[in-house]
Order: C-alpha cells, then sequence, then structure tokens
C-alpha cells in the first residue's frame, strides 16, 4: 500500500517533503498551544516552557548535526553559521532563567521524546537526520518569524530582541533566498526510493513530537490557572456553553435559538443553567 504513495510522491525531495508533511503540519499548527499563541494568548511561563524544550532539541539535534557533518546523507545541509540555535538558546535561557539557567531549565517527558528520537536518528539512521532539520530550520525560518513579534508584543519584550534570540538569524540576509538554497542542496541528497520514502515518514514523525510537546506543555499551563492569559476566559465560556448545547436534544440543537430552548426547559433546568453562567462568570474574574 506504501509502494505506490512512495512513487507518486514529487522529484525534488524539498517538494515530496511538503506535500506530505501538509496534514500534520496543519495538526502542529492548531494544537491548542500554538492557536493561543498565535493569537497572542502567551504568558510569561508558557513561552519560557517552550524555549526551554526547544534549548534541548535544538541541543540534541545540533550534536548529531556535528556527528554527521561528513556524512554524504547529510553533508550538503551543514551550515552551522548561518542556521545552529544552541548559542542564541543559550542566551536565552539566560535571559529568562538567570545565570543558573543550566540548573533550572525545565526538561519535560515529551522533550525528552523528542532529544532521545534525534540520538537515535543520529547515531543509527543518520540518513533520516534530513527530515528533522528541515522540519526545524526551514520553519524557524518561516512561521518563527511571525511567533517572535507576536512574543515581543504580548510580553512586552524590549525592541532589542532581548529573550528572542532564539529567532534572530544573523548571517542570513533573506530568509526567501536562503530557503530555496537549502531546498536545492535537499535535492542532491542520493537516495534510494526506500530511503526517500523512510525519510518523509520520519518528517512526519517530526511533526508529531512537535505535536505532542505543544499538547504537554498546553496541559502544564492549564495545571496553573494563575497562568491563564486573560483573554482565554472566552475559550472557557465557549467550552461551558458547547457542554450546554451538548445536553441539548438533537431536534432541539438544530436551528434553535438558544434562549428559545431554555423557556422550554422545566424550572430545574433553569436554575441550572444560570448557576453555570454565574460559575463561568465568576471563574473569568478569577483568571482575569
Amino acid at each position: 500500500m506504501d509502494r505506490p504513495q512512495s512513487d507518486s510522491l514529487p522529484q525534488d525531495l524539498s517538494e515530496a517533503l511538503k506535500e506530505a508533511t501538509k496534514e500534520v503540519h496543519a495538526q502542529a499548527e492548531n494544537a491548542e498551544f500554538m492557536r493561543n499563541f498565535q493569537r497572542g494568548q502567551v504568558t510569561r511561563k508558557g513561552f519560557k516552557l517552550v524555549m526551554a524544550s526547544l534549548y534541548h532539541v535544538y541541543v540534541a539535534l545540533e550534536e548529531e548535526i556535528e556527528r554527521n557533518k561528513d556524512n554524504p546523507v547529510f553533508a550538503p545541509l551543514y551550515f552551522p553559521e548561518e542556521l545552529h540555535r544552541r548559542a542564541a538558546l543559550e542566551e536565552d535561557m539566560a535571559f529568562w532563567y538567570g545565570p543558573s539557567w543550566l540548573e533550572a531549565v525545565p526538561y519535560t517527558a515529551a522533550t525528552r521524546r523528542y532529544v532521545d528520537r534525534l540520538q537515535q536518528v543520529g547515531r543509527r539512521e543518520p540518513e533520516l537526520l534530513v527530515a528533522h532539520a528541515y522540519t526545524r530550520y526551514l520553519g524557524d525560518l518561516s512561521g518563527g518569524q511571525v511567533l517572535k513579534k507576536i512574543a515581543q508584543k504580548a510580553l512586552d519584550l524590549p525592541s532589542s530582541g532581548e529573550g528572542l534570540a532564539f529567532f534572530t538569524f544573523p548571517n542570513i540576509d533573506s530568509a526567501t533566498k536562503f530557503k530555496q538554497l537549502y531546498r536545492s542542496r535537499m535535492n542532491t541528497l542520493e537516495m534510494t526510493p526506500e530511503v526517500r520514502q523512510r525519510v518523509t515518514e520520519e518528517a512526519k514523525t517530526a511533526f508529531l513530537l512537535n505535536i505532542q510537546l505543544f499538547e504537554e506543555l498546553q496541559e502544564l499551563l492549564n495545571q496553573d490557572p494563575e497562568d491563564q492569559h486573560p483573554s482565554q476566559a472566552a475559550g472557557l465560556r465557549h467550552r461551558v456553553s458547547s457542554r450546554l448545547q451538548d445536553s441539548i436534544p438533537a431536534e432541539q440543537s438544530r436551528g434553535t435559538p438558544l434562549l428559545s430552548n431554555l423557556s422550554q426547559m422545566p424550572l430545574i433546568r433553569w436554575v441550572l443553567t444560570l448557576s453555570v453562567v454565574v460559575a463561568t462568570v465568576a471563574m473569568g474574574f478569577y483568571a482575569l
């Protein structure tokens, strides 16, 4: 079943990866953590957590890249001066976690799984390393620049860029031109159809590892009510409203105004509904 799919992929590796990861890429962008981030609903704690995870991920990725920099399966993509993020992330860790950041930076379970996979690939299947480099670096040069501006505004960070070194690529004059160069280098890698298919699947795995990381970070934030962004109170009200809507019989919920449904309820359901609304407002004020 997988063989016809491999044959139908575009000839260029870069286009094949882009096409094969469309669906999982969309899933990553629609993870709750990323949706909130894109709306400017990012807190200092949430940002510190995701930056700490990225620090561990990039340390592992770039250690494996250094291990394989002369290996023909990766050598054409070795751009340490232009791309490597470890030094920038160390600068950001010092900003967010202080001078003793090495002891303070958290290392979550999903981050460990991501790191473990990177180490396994670099040491046992280096031909798959291109999938992780493609996923991370080209993403940083694209959507990462938008996230930088959002974080700078939402967290009221200095215009000098402190705390956001990760998003800055001082040795790349044009992100668009560099991405074109990187993709052209990807397309020079020689690989069999079997390896090409494995690289494609590994790119999907890379996105899934990112999704798991985002889901874990969101869960950690949800456990801390003091970390909720004020505008997330609206999300809470929406979820309560959705649960109320789910409790209404299907034949009533289609095209029938909520107030009309409420008027048909027995008194006890009115009381319960009003109690939920009051509780929602109260929790909204608490979040504020």
